[in-house]
């Protein structure tokens, strides 16, 4: 899969959308534009021009109505890899993105974090008014399954017991005026990302294992992360009235739902904020892996958006997801560290060597992100935890273009935004994962 990367460059008071940059330079700290002196004004002709297309896009949009989705919905699921839809970005994905992004930000309106109640770390609320109760009542899907995961430590934790916690839920589009307007039934699957000690110390486990989820296929090549994956499939039957595994749960509920609305166009979405998105792009391999996705009337599409998303597996991980038509939309904050994690040195950067040597080892010993990137710039001095935040994410891509601007960095401002990236990843516990 052809890797596209758009950057609109965003901070908390303007938005900027930028092209490609001939003059962009990595860092583990993420990707800073260094601009010429000389290339200021040819930067804001290109950044007008992209916003202009990106305004008539949106009047396009606006008189053709939201109808426009129900015929062009396969592309904004990824079908041509998002092939001219991301710079600029069109309204109709954009749009999309932030849907999802807000079915996420469900998951965590709704846990319940109060030690004394009689729900803690499950959902507040049933599932028949969960998302009616988040302020979501005319999203047009009915939530059918909660899904719980385990993780597989032993650690005492104060207040916490070593027990599945709720992690997300399983909807499907039911309102037929919804089904209408998305132009598809779709099975929506959405998580949260880490809120419980127990989480954060699974996120730990950062190393390589062989996935082996498919039983016919057991490719020792194909490596994911030792935490994801011990959260997505380890289960509670030790105990008499255990819960199945996360993973158990996914695929019972996914085959049903899709048996059921098997003569009718499907698609399969998955959305998940930083250790969710893990969780999601688990589970869409899966899926995929087993051949769940395929009917008598067709293969369904499967999409995975994913919001401050960590690296999951190796190239080969990666290579397989492209194999299998898995399309995943990353939506990424350059000053984001989760999203350099794992891998922070060993990543798909690192394959060749001074761009002539491959590095076959590196395959196996490496992590590798999956997918197309939608790249966001935004940082807060005052509260530099927001570079995390899903809520950041969201209002940000709602946040119409208002100034446009240009920035320039010097070595010490690198520096300087290095200092204030540490400070950041050190942040980040005081928030979710």
């Amino acid at each position: 899969m052809a890797s596209k990367v758009f950057r609109p460059r965003l901070n908390l008071n303007h938005v900027t959308f930028q092209g490609n940059n001939n003059h962009a330079q990595s860092h583990s700290f993420g990707q800073v534009f260094l601009h010429k002196k000389t290339g200021v004004s040819s930067s804001r002709r290109s950044i007008v021009a992209a916003e202009a297309a990106a305004l008539m896009a949106e009047e396009t949009t606006a008189k053709t109505g939201n109808s426009a989705l129900s015929h062009f919905w396969r592309e904004v699921q990824g079908s041509n890899n998002w092939e001219n839809l991301v710079e600029p970005l069109h309204p109709l994905l954009r749009k999309e993105i932030i849907r999802y992004g807000e079915f996420v930000a469900a998951c965590y309106k709704a846990f319940d974090l109060d030690p004394t109640s009689k729900r803690y770390l499950h959902c507040k609320y049933g599932k028949s008014r969960m998302l009616n109760e988040v302020g979501m009542e005319d999203c047009g899907y009915t939530v059918t399954k909660y899904i719980y995961a385990t993780p597989d430590i032993n650690i005492p934790m104060q207040n916490e017991a070593s027990r599945g916690h709720w992690i997300g839920y399983v909807a499907v589009s039911s309102d037929e005026s919804a089904v209408k307007r998305l132009g598809r039934r779709d099975l929506l699957i959405a998580f949260r990302g880490t809120v419980t000690n127990h989480e954060w110390v699974t996120n730990l486990m950062s190393s390589l294992t062989p996935a082996r989820l498919d039983p016919n296929n057991p490719n020792p090549d194909v490596k994911v992360e030792s935490g994801f994956l011990s959260l997505y499939t380890s289960d509670e039957t030790k105990s008499k009235f255990g819960l199945e595994s996360c993973r158990e749960q996914l695929l019972s509920e996914v085959s049903r739902l899709l048996n059921k609305h098997k003569v009718e166009d499907l698609s399969i979405t998955l959305a998940g904020h930083s250790m969710g998105s893990a969780l999601a792009l688990l589970l869409a391999y899966d899926i995929a892996e087993l051949g769940l996705n395929k009917t008598d009337h067709e293969t369904v599409p499967i999409t995975a958006f994913s919001f401050g998303g960590p690296r999951v597996g190796n190239p080969s991980f990666k290579q397989r997801c492209e194999e299998l038509g898995v399309k995943v939309m990353r939506i990424v904050n350059v000053n984001d560290p989760i999203t350099k994690l794992p891998g922070v040195f060993l990543n798909e950067n690192f394959r060749v060597l001074g761009g002539r040597y491959e590095l076959p080892w590196i395959s196996c010993s490496c992590y590798a992100h999956v997918g197309v990137e939608l790249v966001m710039d935004f940082f807060n001095v005052q509260n530099p935890s927001c570079v995390h935040d899903l809520e950041t994410y969201i209002s940000l891509l709602k946040c119409p273009t208002k100034t446009l601007h240009t920035r320039k960095e010097g070595f010490d401002n690198l520096l300087n935004r290095a200092r204030e990236l540490i400070f950041s990843a050190r942040s980040l516990k005081s928030i979710c994962l």
